[in-house]
């Protein structure tokens, strides 16, 4: 039975290494040696990542085997395991989401709500993959990157990383900046007094205190049920939503609108940190399954809040003159104070502030993260500052340059914040492109690889966000092009996603059926799973099955040295190519007509 405690101080487990608070400095020492040794053969870069889980809400023993049969030790066990997904999820409702999705309410109503809902599976495909790397593999998605496509493909990923990353974390203090100027605050207190708390959240020197300030923020977001209640939305109006339309006459706008609600809900730097944080956690294939219920539960919380968001604007100013009249996220605050009530202003102000603290966060986190991974370095939220200088100085460095970057003139924060949501929509495919290829990468994931079911949805969302991606660039770059044209374009490439998703699935259908769960794979197990294989076909197929899971829950990637590198195939070389070539030339040429149209 598994061994769970809910207070703070308690050590639990037998033969588990003993800490108070998860912080290996806790011991005295880095215990590099010990905890490393521990994993024979193991790909883990930092000590502080192996041990026992912790979280807000208690611990798990490092040595425990499952959460016990009662509903409320389940319970318990997710409520230990839940941090990565739900934090990772509500995150991305930050400054930029905020004004996304107060855009499209101020300007077309409830109209596009379907677009959320369809970003429902896209959501839950990417994160589960990386949420399977983490928990399997042990190590960051950078690390990943760069040891098995080498330093080539990992300098562009982790490049692309930092740049937006950084851009990304300006447009949250601008975001800041509204929310507390609004409530008259002056931007020279504001920003510096949002840096330094940033800071203290994260520079406490224990995981546990950090995602317990987490979830405080998290919380603030519920400031979202009075704001909608208050502005009375009716369920006819909403419900026509979910049926696909364009509002009024369609044009590039409104295609660009639905581009900007793609980008906003699906970011290079949440497939980063949730793996890291997964990793950070301790999190291990035996509580995938929590894992899976935890980012179910962030999917619930972001899709919610950007529909609450939605429908603030939609109506709370759907029927005054402010209507289809979006600037920003400050002048929505004023306007629904005006119009609705000044308690509803303030409210959205205050989600507003809380969104930006908390994308501040964890974008700023994804960065460090990465930077640890790539470079081997300490970078753990266990350590003290003492422990991981780099890991805490980048994130200092990064949040005093971007609050910095934050007090440019207004023109130029305008075209930062422009240019940050084109380059994130054009940038969607080459993260996501990585990630399916690591998670069909069968020394990195053994048993835990994509079926051919999931690589169907997985390159269908892959194909998607390239057709949106283009498009994107296309508008951007040549606003004259006709509506008729980019229709078409939307059109057509989604009926060959949608094909080439039907035929895979029906393949890996007929493949998971008859093959795949008849079938394990030798180098997935240990000595002891050996023996057992031998009584394996005399087994019934739910003992199969039970089997599979079992050797599941214990397979972890081996050290990096030990495992074949892989062969890049012609086909596979001249494609990753061409998209480099395509996103390295898109984003120059769309930074050019940002600035362009700045100066102009």
């Amino acid at each position: 039975m598994t061994e769970i405690s809910t207070r703070p101080d308690d050590i639990v487990g037998v033969g588990s290494s003993a800490t108070t608070d998860g912080a290996p400095g806790d011991n005295g020492s880095h215990v590099a040696a010990d905890v490393i040794a521990s994993e024979s053969g193991s790909a883990v870069i930092d000590s502080a990542h192996v041990g026992d889980i912790i979280g807000a809400f208690g611990r798990i023993a490092r040595d425990a085997t499952g959460p016990g049969r009662s509903r409320w030790q389940r319970l318990r066990t997710l409520m230990v395991i839940t941090g990565p997904g739900l934090i990772v999820m509500i995150g991305d409702n930050d400054a930029g989401g905020v004004a996304t999705y107060a855009q499209v309410g101020q300007n077309y109503g409830m109209s596009l709500l379907w677009t959320l809902l369809l970003m429902i599976p896209v959501l839950y495909v990417n994160q589960e993959m990386v949420l399977r790397l983490g928990a399997v593999t042990g190590v960051g998605h950078a690390r990943l990157i760069f040891e098995r496509f080498g330093k080539f493909w990992g300098a562009f990923s982790i490049g692309d990383l930092l740049i937006l990353n950084a851009l990304t974390i300006v447009t949250e203090f601008i975001g800041v900046s509204l929310a507390l100027g609004f409530l008259g605050c002056p931007r020279a207190i504001a920003i510096p007094a949002a840096a330094v708390l940033l800071f203290g959240v994260v520079a406490g020197g224990s995981f546990r205190r950090w995602e317990q300030l987490m979830f405080v923020l998290l919380a603030i977001n519920l400031a979202l049920v009075p704001v909608v209640l208050l502005v009375h939305p009716t369920l006819g109006e909403s419900a026509r939503g979910l049926v696909p339309s364009l509002p009024g006459e369609p044009d590039s706008i409104v295609l660009m609108v639905i581009i900007a609600i793609v980008g906003t809900t699906v970011a290079p730097w949440q497939l980063f940190f949730q793996q890291s944080n997964v990793v950070d956690k301790r999190i291990t294939p035996r509580w995938i399954p929590y894992g899976r219920a935890d980012l179910a539960i962030g999917i619930v919380g972001v899709i919610g809040g950007g529909i609450a968001l939605m429908a603030a604007t939609a109506f709370g100013l759907g029927r005054t003159s402010d209507a289809g009249n979006f600037t920003d996220a400050g002048a929505v605050a004023a306007q629904l104070s005006h119009h609705v009530g000044h308690t509803v202003g303030v409210l959205f102000a205050i989600v507003l502030l809380d969104c930006s603290l908390i994308g501040a966060n964890v974008i700023g986190l994804s960065t460090t993260y990465a930077l640890g991974d790539t470079l081997g370095k300490p970078h753990s939220l266990h350590w003290k500052m003492t422990e991981a200088p780099l890991f805490y100085s980048t994130y200092a460095a990064l949040l005093g340059i971007s609050a910095v970057v934050a007090f440019s003139p207004d023109h130029v924060l305008g075209l930062i914040t422009q240019g940050v949501q084109v380059l994130a929509g054009i940038l969607l495919p080459s993260a996501t492109v990585f990630l399916v290829l690591l998670c069909n990468d069968r020394p990195v994931l053994g048993p835990w690889v994509n079926s051919f079911r999931q690589n169907a949805l997985a390159w269908m969302i892959v194909w998607s966000l390239v057709v949106l991606s283009l498009m994107l660039t296309a508008v951007t770059l040549f606003p004259n092009l006709s509506t008729d044209t980019l229709e078409g374009a939307l059109v057509g490439g989604g009926a060959i996603g949608l094909l080439g998703a039907v035929i895979v699935f029906a393949i890996g259908w007929y493949a998971d059926r008859h093959d795949a769960e008849d079938t394990v794979p030798l180098g997935a197990l240990n000595p002891e799973q050996l023996e057992e294989l031998d009584n394996f076909p005399t087994l019934t197929r739910a003992d199969r099955k039970a089997f599979r899971n079992k050797v599941r829950a214990t397979w972890r990637m081996p050290a990096f040295a030990t495992l074949e590198r892989p062969v890049m195939s012609p086909v596979r070389r001249a494609g990753l190519l061409t998209l480099r070539v395509y996103l390295v030339l898109a984003g120059v040429l769309v930074v050019v007509k940002v600035v362009q149209a700045g100066v102009g």
